[in-house]
């Protein structure tokens, strides 16, 4: 099963567009897993062993806030139409609710001068001033911005940081054994250099090291087993309300997810910057891991994003 798609993504190492990938598959509740080439290239190959500890960026939203927030929806905490105002008066329009946070058509949109010298509460104040542009509502525009606003209408709920409430009420409930927002430099991938310094352990978004354990956007990592644990758990029944479009719009998007391979299809997607990817196949009980770090050593690395659309493209064809 899925013997295409895997030697595509063994590809990406042998073809030198990353250093290594850590893998696996999920089918009909069978877990395979892969662990293919280096861990990084610079100062020196070291090669994957397998239990490291990825930055997974973005993955952060789906597999930390989105599910949190799916909590308080849950327990009638809060309401997908709520305004953004009843939690967050500062905010700056009125007709901006918690959907289009979480489906990323708020429409926010702006530039922030300065945004990586920022404090962190310089920066929360920018991003609630941002101006909403005139995609609201008419088109999916992703971005960091919705999900650090839900994470600080977390913190509301639970006079906490956001990255505290994840880890007590989601990863440690899962059974995420090594997903941290603290983890040992000394079990993780390296991603690339900033200031003459390869991160590790450090996430590689800045403003998810400005805003520290109140980023809900990034910051966690995990490691491969963590990730494929979690992509199980996105195939049970309890998951199905998710793979649905939340908009009007096609292609649309779930509750934080990216909707595959149109808006009324039936897997779920989700990508991190620093080179994890998520697909979910609810129909077929499929699933589908790959972690990298195809940001080592230089972050600008398009071969990767465009390999990563043909290997997404197999999954899809080799899942039905």
């Amino acid at each position: 099963m899925f013997e295409e798609t895997k030697a595509q993504i063994i590809d990406l190492a042998n073809k030198q567009v990353v250093p290594g990938v850590s893998f696996g598959f999920i089918n009909s509740g069978m877990t395979s897993r892969f662990i293919y080439g280096n861990k990084s290239w610079v100062p020196e190959k070291e090669p994957l062993i397998g239990n490291e500890l990825h930055d997974l960026a973005s993955l952060t939203k789906v597999m930390g806030t989105v599910p949190l927030i799916i909590k308080m929806l849950n327990k009638k905490m809060i309401n997908l139409h709520d305004p953004v105002q009843k939690y967050l008066p500062n905010f700056s329009d009125s007709r901006v609710q918690l959907i289009h946070l979480i489906t990323h058509t708020s429409g926010i949109h702006g530039y922030i001068p300065n945004r990586d010298i920022l404090s962190s509460d310089e920066l929360i104040k920018a991003l609630e001033n941002l101006p909403v542009t005139d995609t609201f509502e008419k088109k999916v525009v992703y971005t960091d911005t919705g999900l650090i606003l839900l994470g600080l209408i977390v913190e509301h709920f639970y006079n906490m940081p956001v990255q505290d409430a994840i880890m007590k009420y989601v990863i440690e409930p899962e059974g995420l054994m090594n997903a941290t927002f603290e983890p040992d430099p000394d079990l993780c991938v390296p991603t690339y250099s900033v200031n003459g310094r390869m991160l590790l352990g450090v996430a590689n978004d800045p403003k998810a090291r400005q805003l520290g354990k109140r980023c809900g956007s990034a910051g966690m990592f995990a490691t491969l087993d963590d990730v494929l644990k979690f992509a199980s758990d996105m195939l049970k029944p309890n998951k199905k309300f998710l793979y649905h479009n939340y908009t009007d719009l096609n292609p649309g998007r779930s509750l934080g997810w990216d909707i595959k391979p149109d808006g009324t299809g039936h897997v779920l997607f989700h990508t991190g910057y620093t080179g994890e990817f998520i697909a979910t196949d609810y129909q077929h009980q499929n699933a589908m891991v790959v972690m990298t770090n195809r940001v080592h050593p230089n972050q600008y690395n398009q071969i990767f994003l465009e390999r990563r659309e043909t290997i997404l493209e197999s999954f899809l064809k080799e899942s039905r």
